[in-house]
């Protein structure tokens, strides 16, 4: 250990000792003094230093570069699978990292446009034949054009009018081009208008359906049109899982910072594995007969409103599908 200190030392010393000389030479050359000479040589191993390490990040970025500008092709050619490594500077990781997030949003997107256009062209699918097959017959004069063969070919288009509209309010709604006709809006006589409108359905099915609402509800800026579709297509869709004897229950009142709005039923209630995706478009239980567009329409329209909306399934039984509007002030 001691020879090698003495080793060290030494080696020092021959290294100072050649400073020295290499800075006394420059200062007789350059005619100026040896501690402008030392400050400029100092300057000059700074800047070396500086360099190398550039030349080594940029060499340590160079790879990671060259991967996104691969990936991007990738993209650009509809290759929403690409990914890159987070590797390298900081800067050039957050850059990946980005990339990255992009291109996971692209893919999921994609997949929502390959799904939806699948999940249309089913729904299509069935009226288009009704159509098809009664009008040929028609046409060969396999059926008469009477009332029993021209009622189901006018239903049919029902459908698929009401199935465009549909789509047409989902889509401006989800890509925020939804207009709302906003006005003061009494919540109460809201609920009381929905439960007149369903009423006569109700009591043809056997089913109760009637209004809770506390006294003192303030008024919200909405717009009663869109939030009476959201409340009617709710009553509806629990009008067709209620049995006769049931009953419906449409209820508001404050929720701390909400106001909120429940549309309670005493149906069979909803599967535990169903009820995280009830809101999906186009997704459907295996005994609904809906189009499966009327819960996300209504999520939409919530949520165009500034509310929230879910579905729960109580211990008691049937099914809670609870709106959050947030009160003014």
């Amino acid at each position: 250990m001691g020879r090698m200190l003495g080793l060290a030392l030494v080696a020092l010393s021959i290294l100072a000792l050649l400073g020295g000389l290499v800075v006394w030479a420059f200062s007789q050359v350059l005619h100026t003094s040896a501690a402008t000479v030392v400050v400029a040589v100092f300057v000059l191993v700074v800047l070396l230093l500086f360099a190398r390490g550039l030349v080594r990040g940029l060499r340590g970025s160079a790879g990671a570069l060259g991967d996104l500008m691969v990936a991007a092709s990738r993209v650009e050619t509809g290759d929403y699978t690409a990914r890159v490594r987070e590797s390298g500077p900081a800067d050039v990781r957050r850059l990946a990292r980005a990339f990255n997030a992009m291109s996971t949003r692209l893919e999921a997107d994609a997949d929502d446009r390959r799904q939806l256009l699948a999940d249309v062209s089913h729904e299509l699918r069935t009226p288009l034949s009704v159509i098809q097959g009664n009008v040929e017959g028609i046409l060969d004069g396999l059926y008469p054009a009477d009332q029993a063969h021209l009622e189901p070919i006018l239903d049919e288009i029902g459908l698929l009018e009401r199935l465009v509209d549909d789509l047409r309010t989902l889509s401006l709604a989800e890509t925020g081009g939804l207009r709302l006709h906003r006005e003061p809006t009494e919540i109460g006589e809201l609920l009381g208008e929905v439960v007149a409108a369903f009423e006569a359905r109700a009591r043809a099915a056997g089913v109760t359906l009637r209004r809770e609402a506390t006294a003192a509800l303030p008024t919200l800026d909405l717009d009663p049109t869109r939030m009476h579709q959201v409340l009617g297509n709710l009553v509806a869709n629990a009008l067709r899982v209620t049995p006769s004897g049931g009953e419906i229950v449409l209820a508001a009142m404050r929720a701390q910072a909400t106001l909120r709005i429940e549309v309670r039923d005493t149906g069979p209630g909803i599967a535990a594995d169903v009820l995280p995706h009830v809101f999906d478009r186009f997704y459907r239980a295996g005994d609904s007969t809906g189009s499966g567009l009327g819960l996300p329409i209504a999520r939409s329209l919530v949520e165009a409103h500034g509310g929230t909306i879910g579905a729960l399934a109580p211990a008691a039984g049937g099914t809670t599908v609870a709106i959050d509007l947030p009160l003014p002030g």
